[in-house]
Formats: structure tokens, sequence, C-alpha cells
């Protein structure tokens, strides 16, 4: 089954709307092609982690970075499905700027029958100068996504 560009973009915009931790950080989807996501993090005070210098918090980058790879196995698979995530490592390469918005590009680069790997970066002004990258692992469940399983319905 291959989904519609709509239907993808519609169940990455229902990831962030229905999982909680992206409601609290406001994510948003902001790009979706064949096998990346693009999705950011509005910079706000209740996100930052050092009060003294205002840098955002690196769980807010993990969650960001994770929603990103996720959201990439869902459109490289081309249609809904359950996925876990089951690997992943973060390098951080600096701090985040103060007052900015941070970004997430993520790219699924393989799939196999039941393990999809991704490559993602974190950045604020410009993706050649990332806050972190990530490597991951995401488990193919071959269930319907766990939204759906709530709500009852396949997508």
């Amino acid at each position: 089954m291959s989904a519609s560009p709509e239907i993808l973009q519609a169940v990455a915009e229902r990831m962030s709307r229905e999982c909680p931790q992206a409601v609290a950080l406001g994510m948003t989807t902001i790009a979706l092609e064949p096998d990346v996501a693009v999705l950011t993090v509005p910079y706000g005070p209740d996100l930052i982690g050092d009060p003294d210098t205002g840098v955002i918090a690196g769980g807010v980058v993990t969650t960001l970075l994770d929603h990103a790879c996720g959201q990439s196995v869902m459109a490289a698979l081309g249609a809904p499905q359950g996925i876990a995530t089951l690997d992943l490592r973060i390098d951080y390469m600096r701090a985040a700027e103060p007052g900015l918005d941070i970004f997430a590009r993520a790219h699924c680069y393989r799939i196999t029958h039941s393990i999809a790997f991704v490559r993602a970066t974190a950045y604020d002004r410009d993706l050649e100068d990332p806050v972190a990258t990530a490597q991951a692992a995401f488990m193919l469940t071959g269930l319907p996504p766990v939204y759906a399983q709530k709500a009852g319905d396949p997508a």
C-alpha cells in the first residue's frame, strides 16, 4: 500500500498533534518528502535548559530528532504503519543559539523487512552548522499506528 503525499502529510500532522511531547513542545512538520521529514520547535522560555544562558534544553533537541526520524520512516514506507524507536544515538555538536527556533531534518536511507535506518540533523540557523546529529533505527511493527488503534481508524 502506498499513500498519497497528502495522506502522509495528514499522518505527520496527526502524529505531532496527538503525541503529548510534540504538543507540549509546539512541534510542527514543515516539510515531508518521500524519505525526508523536516520539523521545527519554536524557541520559548519554558524550553530553556540553562537559565543563565537561555540555551534550550537538550531533551527538546532529543525529542525533536526522534520525532523527525519517525516521520521520515513513515514517509519512506509510503503508508501509515506502527513503528518504535529501537536505537537513537545523538551527538551534540554545540549549544543552540538562544532565541532561535530549532529544526530537525531526518532522512530514512534504508528499510529492511523489519527495521528502518535514519540519519538526522538538528540546527538553528544553518543545516551545515548542526546543533546535534542523530543515527537511529526503528522497528516496523506491522500494526496500525498507535493513534489509529486508539481512534479505531486505519490512518
